[in-house]
C-alpha cells in the first residue's frame, strides 16, 4: 500500500468457512499490496497434515510468502495464546518492509486473540466440548477435576465441583486457549497499536457446499486415505481428532466403508463451515464479500485505510 506521511499499519483480515476461497484471494490481495500472508487456520501449522487442511500450495506460498504454515509437529501444543503473542512479534518485522499485513483463516478463536488479545472469555473450538463431554461419560468427572485442579487452581477452588457443567466450560477453554479459565473473568479488552480492517467471505448455501463437496473428493483422490493410515498410531493426539481425518479413521478401524466415511466428511465439513460463520456474524466488524468481488474488496481496504489516516 502508498505511504502517506501519517504512516498507518494496517492489518486486514480475511475470514471465512472452508472452502470459501479465502486461499486465492489473499495471494492477489498480496500480491496488489505488497504484502504478506499470516495463517489463522490451526490445524494449517502442523507438518504431518497436508492433504486433509488443504493448506496453500507451493505455488502460492512461492509466490508470496505465508506464515504459519508448516511450522510445528502434530506431537507440539500451540493454543492461542502462544499465537498471539508470536503473531504480535511477526507483525513488528513485517510493519517495516510494509504497512499492511494479511491474516486469514476460519480459526475464529485465533482470529480474535491476535486482534483484540484473549481476555474475554472466548468461545472455542465445538470439538473440545464434545472431546469433553466423552471423557465424561467414558471416565466420570474425577478426571476431569484433577485436570482442572492442575490448570487453574485458582477457579478449582472457587468452582462447584459436582456441576459437570461448570468443569467442562472450563476446560474447554483452558484446553482452547492454553490459558486457565480464570484470568478471562477479570481482565478488559486490549487494544493494538495497528487498523484492524475486518473482511468475510461468504458464498450462496449450494454454491458454499459445493465446493466443500468437490474438496472432499480432490481430497481423497489425492491420497487422504494413505495420509490418515500412516498417521494412525498419532489418533490421540487433538490435531487427529478433527474433521476429515476422524472420519477416515473410522474407516480404517472397519466401522463403514469408504462410501460412508465420504459421506461422513463432506456432512461433517458442512456443519463444521456453518458454525464457523455463526462466530464470524457475531463480530459486527466485519463487511461481507463474495469472494469474486476482488475490486470491491480492494476499494473498500482503500476507503478504510485512507478514513483511518484522516481521523
Amino acid at each position: 500500500m502508498e505511504s502517506t506521511s501519517e504512516v498507518q499499519n494496517f492489518l486486514i483480515v480475511i475470514a471465512g468457512p472452508t472452502a470459501v476461497g479465502k486461499t486465492e484471494l489473499c495471494v492477489e490481495l498480496a500480491k496488489k499490496l505488497d504484502c504478506e500472508i499470516i495463517s489463522a487456520d490451526s490445524r494449517q501449522f502442523f507438518k504431518e497434515l497436508a492433504i486433509g487442511t488443504a493448506k496453500p500450495t507451493q505455488k502460492e506460498m512461492h509466490d508470496v510468502p505465508h506464515h504459519f504454515v508448516d511450522f510445528i509437529s502434530v506431537h507440539e501444543e500451540f493454543s492461542a495464546g502462544r499465537f498471539e503473542v508470536e503473531v504480535l512479534n511477526l507483525l513488528k518485522l513485517l510493519f517495516k518492509k510494509s504497512n499492511c499485513a494479511i491474516i486469514t483463516g476460519g480459526s475464529g478463536l485465533y482470529i480474535q486473540a491476535v486482534c483484540h488479545g484473549m481476555n474475554e472469555i472466548p468461545e472455542v473450538d465445538p470439538r473440545f466440548r464434545e472431546e469433553l463431554y466423552d471423557e465424561l461419560e467414558h471416565h466420570g468427572l474425577p478426571p476431569l477435576l484433577e485436570e482442572l485442579r492442575i490448570k487453574d487452581p485458582g477457579y478449582y477452588e472457587f468452582v462447584d465441583r459436582r456441576n459437570p457443567q461448570r468443569i467442562i466450560r472450563a476446560l474447554e477453554v483452558c484446553r482452547g486457549t492454553g490459558r486457565p479459565y480464570s484470568i478471562f473473568r477479570t481482565d478488559s479488552k486490549v487494544s493494538r497499536t495497528f487498523k484492524i480492517i475486518k473482511i468475510g467471505l461468504d458464498r450462496s448455501r449450494n454454491e458454499l457446499f459445493e465446493r466443500i463437496n468437490l474438496r472432499v473428493d480432490r481430497m481423497l483422490e489425492a491420497g487422504l486415505v494413505d495420509e490418515v493410515r500412516q498417521l494412525c498410531d498419532k489418533r490421540h493426539l487433538n490435531a487427529l481428532k478433527t474433521v476429515g481425518y476422524k472420519e477416515v479413521l473410522g474407516h480404517l478401524d472397519g466401522a463403514y466403508d469408504l462410501a460412508e466415511a465420504t459421506r461422513l466428511l463432506k456432512r461433517n465439513t458442512r456443519r463444521y463451515a456453518k458454525r464457523q460463520l455463526t462466530w464470524f456474524r457475531k463480530d459486527r466488524e466485519f463487511s461481507w464479500f463474495h469472494p469474486d468481488e476482488f475490486q470491491k474488496i480492494l476499494k473498500y481496504i482503500g476507503e478504510r485505510a485512507k478514513d483511518s489516516v484522516k481521523s
